[in-house]
């Protein structure tokens, strides 16, 4: 049933996404914050799928760490999840991405609409550049920025190289850091199609603040809060999760 599920769910949201793709583009005319808004409905529908389909549920640790103002975010990355999830969790955002994705038929198009951070990962100290300056532009627009900073999606259990580029983006433009550990993978992991019911945990740390800081310092005391907060809500043998050997922990009865 699980499979099956996980089945239906993939082909619900193939029906709802070349539709709602053609709405994201007729969207261009708007300000980029209720642009945000509108295209975002695509998630809440995708997630209320997510929950009814696969039983997959969410919550979240630390909302109160949310600031008011405009904050980079840099968050563990280990799903398709955390893209849809964080839509509706924090304010209006835009991704630093390949930006090969934006090639992708309706999905691109729509995440073009959005006004991402869209970066050639091979460019060196170019790509730097294109993080920042397109960076201090949203961030004035009133967007939020999130990154992921090992950069693809990793197995739970296992850690990747932090990139320099989020960290970079914070002590150049003053930016807050607002680090964000969750489990996703546990439930829908890489390039599997079976998702397991259950609840994924998102944790927010406290916003911290680059002034006076290295790049380098930065990025190491967002991994070092970020790992650390891995292992108190991830599941014990999360590295297992790549056989489909996690999740009984967070399984629901469904």
């Amino acid at each position: 049933m699980t499979l099956l599920r996980s089945i239906l769910f993939l082909f619900s949201l193939l029906l709802l996404t070349p539709p709602f793709s053609l709405i994201a583009l007729l969207t261009f005319p708007l300000p980029a914050l209720l642009r945000f808004r509108v295209i975002s409905y695509w998630s809440r529908i995708a997630l209320w799928l997510l929950r009814v389909l696969c039983g997959i549920r969410y919550e979240v640790r630390g909302r109160e760490h949310i600031p008011a103002t405009p904050a980079i975010i840099l968050s563990k990355h280990q799903s398709a999840w955390e893209t849809l999830a964080f839509q509706q969790i924090f304010p209006p955002h835009v991704w630093v991405m390949k930006r090969s994705l934006l090639l992708v038929p309706f999905l691109g198009w729509g995440l073009a609409m959005l006004r991402p951070i869209a970066i050639d990962r091979d460019a060196g100290r170019e790509a730097l550049k294109q993080v920042t300056d397109q960076g201090r532009d949203r961030l004035k627009r009133g967007l939020w920025i999130v990154i992921f900073p090992e950069g693809t999606r990793v197995v739970p259990g296992n850690t990747g190289r932090y990139g320099i580029g989020g960290a970079w983006l914070a002590t150049h433009s003053g930016a807050q850091v607002l680090p964000v550990a969750h489990n996703a993978g546990e439930f829908w992991g890489r390039n599997t199609l079976r998702k397991l019911p259950g609840t994924i945990t998102v944790s927010i740390g406290a916003p911290i603040d680059p002034a006076g800081m290295k790049p380098a310092e930065l990025n190491e005391k967002v991994q070092a809060w970020i790992e650390t907060e891995m292992l108190k809500i991830q599941a014990p043998g999360a590295g297992h999760q790549a056989s489909g050997e996690v999740g009984a922990r967070h399984a629901s009865p469904e």
